[in-house]
């Protein structure tokens, strides 16, 4: 169990190190229109192509991107499943702090209708400190 998760932590490593470059997420944002060729990838970057297909490499990797070989040309596409892990990863987080600041909300709703004197909890305390 602990070997597996950690072979999925290993994956999302992957996945965010790829994406941490903004070439290879330009060229995941060109892959996104269809598969294209190492050198079309290549083509808006000012890199050599040896570079392009280093980059490559790293974006296949992680899963993100898928290659063929055919003759001379090597296509790339796009692999949505690598995304996946990512996008799970960032939703979870996304709940938690959401989950948190709903319950942040309703705790600021409900002292902000109590006294400044009293504890939000005890509302009969408020009137014997009064008296």
């Amino acid at each position: 169990m602990l070997k597996h998760v950690l072979n999925q932590l290993a994956d999302l490593d992957r996945v965010f190190q790829a994406l941490a470059d903004p070439g290879r997420r330009l060229m995941l944002e060109r892959l996104s229109a269809g598969p294209a060729s190492v050198s079309e990838l290549g083509r808006p970057l000012a890199m050599s192509l040896a570079a392009v297909v280093q980059h490559v490499q790293v974006l296949e990797a992680s899963g993100l991107v898928r290659s063929q070989k055919t003759g001379r040309t090597r296509t790339c596409s796009l692999n949505p499943a690598g995304l996946r892990s990512a996008e799970h990863w960032i939703s979870e987080r996304r709940s938690l702090v959401e989950r948190r600041l709903d319950r942040l909300g309703d705790y600021l709703a409900e002292t902000a209708d109590a006294p400044a004197d009293a504890p939000a909890d005890d509302p009969d305390r408020s009137e014997e400190s009064t008296s």
